[in-house]
């Protein structure tokens, strides 16, 4: 897999995980899963994915502390964050851009959202 040519889709929960994952798939993108926090900062780390949909509401680390620890590792500065969050509140998203996020989508998702998306940032790659 090449390093910034990928997209991390992280969830806890497994039919939003495996429906972005086909969606994002379909679209003809590299993907990659991890189903908690903690799981998602190995992951960023290890493959320095182009783009993340993040979950917030998630087990070891919530989304928030996954933005946070990513953008304070200067070698992962390019990676665009998208939080993906039934939080739909305008306190939620203000709270998600503050950390970090570069973007702020709110579930229930459109298939067809998901991959506009995915297509802006990746054609900036």
């Amino acid at each position: 897999m090449a390093k910034g040519k990928t997209i991390l889709v992280v969830d806890d929960e497994p039919f939003i995980l495996k429906s972005l994952t086909f969606i994002l798939q379909k679209g003809d993108f590299e993907v990659i899963e991890a189903r908690d926090g903690e799981e998602a900062v190995a992951m960023i780390e290890q493959h320095h994915p182009s783009l993340v949909f993040l979950d917030v509401m998630m087990p070891k680390m919530n989304g928030y502390d996954v933005i946070r620890k990513v953008r304070a590792n200067q070698e992962l500065e390019g990676v665009f964050i998208v939080l993906l969050t039934a939080k739909g509140q305008e306190t939620d998203r203000s709270q998600g851009m503050s950390a970090g996020a570069n973007d702020y989508l709110t579930k229930p998702f459109s298939p067809s959202r998901i991959l506009q998306v995915a297509r802006e940032i990746m054609d900036q790659d």
